[in-house]
């Protein structure tokens, strides 16, 4: 046995950390990856594994690297090209991981993800004991989406939203999410010269998600907004989320050692109890529509913690089966949660416009006139 798994022992508590690192923090343009940041951010993550905690790198970039490698200088527009880059680009950055940790006598590994993995139940749940046992091992996972078998379908679109499923998997103490920016500001700092940083978020509402702007970068796919959205389901699970500028020096030791840094997401108010189960509805499939619930439904959720039931639904967006996985919407147009839905859209479509004794006479949906469209074991909140 190694040392470093000596360290890590098989009876320890495991202290997880998940730092995801974005492709245009890790690169010096489209089709060039920063070697030189890559050996100082492994660095940092050793000194903060020799502290202790058990680091998981979520890492973007492949794409470019492949580019790099391929010696092509922008970034091709069409999907097997990309594809074919991430191919050879996976391979190369996982190297340049393997070699830089390698100082430190650290081993990595490489765990490749789509929303094809995660949305079946039993794959979610192989992928996390997966992730604990590399833990255990003393390994520092290296994780990033399968973007060479990955489609819009099954792509979970920005690697934000990745690292929050990993930090829900092992249950992390602390996301930090290395970016181009410094944080989370009340204006967009690149048009106001005003712009002040934001530096404790304790709860999403309507303000927040309106100073979310888009991507903000080619190289990158994911903004401020999938930011948001991660640390959404982060602080209903009790896990606080960091976004801080990735450059500057000492950055993950200075987070990881509770220093004030960029914008922290932590909610006020104690987590939801909120089940494993409830973690994979709010991040292992894509939602697949939603559900549009009035002011009393709404109360009825968030404050008394129910079900929601038909008679609630005041419209429905998009088109689902029964199982699939929806958000709800109030009618602010504001995400409240997500959840598993027992019937399908146009089911719905049909009875969210009559009351619950019209709707019991019908013979197509009686079924929805008392129990409800998605239990409450199968529902997180997010307010």
């Amino acid at each position: 046995m190694t040392a470093q798994r000596a360290q890590a022992g098989e009876g320890q508590r495991l202290r997880p950390v998940v730092i995801k690192i974005g492709s245009s923090t890790l690169t010096t343009s489209e089709s060039s990856i920063d070697y030189a940041y890559l050996e100082s951010l492994a660095d940092q993550v050793a000194a903060v594994k020799e502290r202790g905690f058990h680091p998981i790198i979520v890492t973007s970039a492949a794409i470019a690297c492949g580019l790099e490698r391929l010696g092509l200088a922008e970034r091709p527009t069409d999907m097997p090209s990309l594809q074919a880059a991430a191919s050879v680009g996976q391979s190369a950055l996982s190297a340049a991981y393997a070699r830089a940790f390698e100082a430190h006598g650290i081993t990595t590994s490489v765990v490749l993800l789509t929303r094809r993995d995660t949305a079946d139940r039993t794959a979610y749940l192989h992928a996390r004991d997966t992730l604990g046992r590399l833990l255990e091992l003393g390994v520092v996972p290296v994780v990033n989406e399968n973007d060479t078998v990955s489609v819009e379908q099954i792509r979970f679109g920005d690697n934000d939203t990745l690292a929050a499923l990993v930090a829900c998997l092992v249950h992390a103490e602390l996301v930090v999410i290395l970016s181009d920016v410094e944080g989370l500001f009340d204006a967009n700092p690149a048009k106001s010269a005003d712009a002040r940083l934001i530096p404790l978020v304790e709860a999403i509402d309507g303000g927040i998600l309106a100073v979310a702007g888009d991507a903000g970068s080619a190289v990158g796919s994911g903004g401020m907004a999938t930011k948001i959205q991660a640390a959404r389901v982060l602080m209903a699970a009790g896990i606080p989320l960091v976004v801080c500028a990735g450059r500057t020096p000492g950055v993950v030791e200075a987070v990881v050692g509770g220093a004030s840094c960029g914008t922290r997401f932590e909610a006020r108010r104690p987590a939801h109890e909120i089940t494993p189960r409830k973690l994979w509805i709010a991040l292992g499939d894509a939602a697949h529509g939603a559900v549009v619930v009035d002011a009393g439904a709404r109360r009825a959720l968030v404050e008394q913690g129910r079900s929601l039931l038909c008679v609630g639904v005041s419209a429905v967006e998009g088109s689902f089966e029964p199982g699939d996985i929806v958000d709800v919407k109030g009618e602010d147009g504001l995400v409240v949660g997500r959840g598993r839905v027992a019937a399908g859209s146009d089911e719905l479509e049909l009875a969210c416009a009559v009351g619950r004794e019209a709707m019991a006479r019908n013979r197509i949906i009686a079924n929805l006139a008392d129990g409800p469209i998605i239990h409450r074991d199968e529902l997180i909140i997010f307010e």
